[in-house]
């Protein structure tokens, strides 16, 4: 896959650098700027990234890094067994922990929220950092709505982290979850309340909890270019019949003059 050459490879994460280090010189630059173009890439064109991850994974499936990166380009594009395949890989030759709840979420999307629920429950959870923990909370929640229990995973999410009035990268979407929860459940009052603090926090635009407040308060937003074309489309619409009437009467007098 063509890669721009503006794309050099250092870009890459120090730690990923490091790791690809254990390579020859040429081939480390190769996967280098294939990991590059997979972040850079993953969110706005996940297939494009996953096809950068393959050509990283073809030359270099020993290094932990490269089948982490596999794994979430295609974890990005919902190939959850491939996925799982490939955070499992990674796990075995770092030894780390961080990737347990996104392995979790594979056996969700696997249609496995039993199994999401049993790591939920794990010792490997208590050795994840504050931030790993509240994704793993979240999984679990999800497993939780699931199997049909609403209830359960509104108590999954109540935790010192969705009380504190700290603001973390993971806080907008703690509290967005509990809203989304809450309002599954018929309660419309408090969800509103958990999306207006989730919106509180969320600065870079993570989740959609201002349209969700609105859609609350029955607000309907309306695209005023969409308006301007229709008004636009409208005036050329009554003009051509305008026209149309004209020569129309034109004609008639033709054929008038033409009984005469």
């Amino acid at each position: 896959m063509p890669i721009p050459p503006e794309v050099t490879g250092e870009e890459i994460d120090p730690d990923v650098r490091q790791e690809l280090m254990s390579l020859p010189k040429g081939l480390a630059e190769d996967v280098s700027r294939n990991l590059v173009m997979v972040a850079q890439l993953i969110d706005e064109d996940p297939e494009k990234a996953y096809g950068y991850s393959r050509v990283a994974l073809r030359l270099a499936s020993r290094v932990a890094a490269v089948r982490e990166a596999a794994g979430f380009a295609a974890y990005a594009t919902q190939k959850y067994s491939e996925a799982l395949a490939e955070f499992r890989a990674a796990r075995r030759m770092s030894g780390g922990v961080e990737l347990w709840p996104v392995m979790a979420d594979c056996e969700r999307g696997l249609g496995r929220p039993e199994r999401a629920l049993a790591m939920a429950g794990e010792p490997e959870v208590q050795k994840l950092d504050k931030a790993g923990q509240v994704e793993m909370r979240l999984v679990a929640a999800g497993a939780r709505r699931d199997l049909g229990q609403l209830d359960a995973a509104i108590v999954t999410l109540q935790s010192p982290e969705l009380a504190s009035g700290a603001v973390h990268p993971w806080t907008a979407r703690l509290r967005y979850a509990y809203a989304d929860a809450l309002l599954a459940a018929g309660r419309e009052q408090e969800a509103r309340e958990w999306f207006g603090k989730a919106l509180e926090a969320d600065k870079d635009g993570a989740t959609d909890a201002s349209d969700r407040l609105a859609e609350l308060d029955g607000v309907e937003f309306v695209d005023a270019f969409d308006d301007a074309e229709d008004e636009d489309s409208e005036d050329e619409d009554f003009a051509g019949e305008t026209d149309g009437v004209v020569e129309d009467d034109g004609r008639d007098d033709d054929r008038d003059g033409d009984k005469g």
